[in-house]
């Protein structure tokens, strides 16, 4: 199976799995900054509905900031009704678009991490495949995301208990890979999951005072 093929797997798993949400579920506040699982949801379908010329023109409109910009659009897509968004999610899995200048990687990392900001707060289990974690993880690690501040992985190192994946050297940052995966990626939900004596290090980091 390659990357692409994981990640329409990914997609459709997700489908599937918030397909019978209640609208209070929907409606859920997710690990994504003041996003509802809702919002994330329409998030994830934004590359599949939404062409690059059509991207480039609301950063235009918004004065080149892609934040802002990424904000109106899914607040646009996510007018939709929820079922309407997951059957976009379900048929437009096998999509292979990828940002500009990225590879697989980052679409993967996008389903992952952001599958995880409406399952975390839900509570909802989801296994995922060992090296599809190893690969979103190493892509965390080592490509410069601007997920985070700068320099907040550095200096740390990133060991998941429950596949083989560490990184990094330094005080140790311990958990379960997804774990690592939301932490790495900003989500401070996440620190209270981890364990080892980096860990006071890395809350500094992302959630400074």
């Amino acid at each position: 199976m390659d990357v692409f093929e994981e990640i329409a797997d990914e997609r459709r798993a997700l489908a599937d799995q918030v397909a019978a949400l209640t609208p209070q579920q929907q409606a859920t506040r997710s690990l994504c900054h003041a996003w509802s699982v809702h919002d994330v949801l329409a998030h994830l379908v934004m590359p599949l509905e939404v062409s690059t010329p059509r991207v480039v023109l609301a950063v235009l409109l918004a004065g080149g900031n892609f934040d802002r910009a990424n904000e109106r659009v899914t607040r646009r897509l996510a007018q939709r009704p929820f079922t309407e968004i997951v059957d976009v999610l379900r048929r437009k899995a096998d999509s292979r678009f990828t940002p500009p200048g990225s590879g697989p990687e980052a679409p993967l990392l996008d389903v992952l991490v952001h599958g995880l900001d409406i399952r975390w707060p839900l509570r909802l289990h989801h296994d995922v495949p060992e090296p599809r974690l190893r690969k979103a993880l190493a892509f965390v690690m080592t490509a410069p995301s601007g997920l985070v501040p700068e320099g907040a992985l550095s200096g740390l190192r990133f060991e998941a208990e429950d596949i083989d994946f560490a990184h990094g050297t330094g005080p140790v940052v311990s958990g379960t890979a997804q774990a690592l995966l939301l932490a790495g990626t900003g989500r401070g939900a996440a620190l209270d999951a981890l364990t080892g004596e980096g860990v006071a290090t890395l809350r500094g980091r992302l959630t400074p005072s």
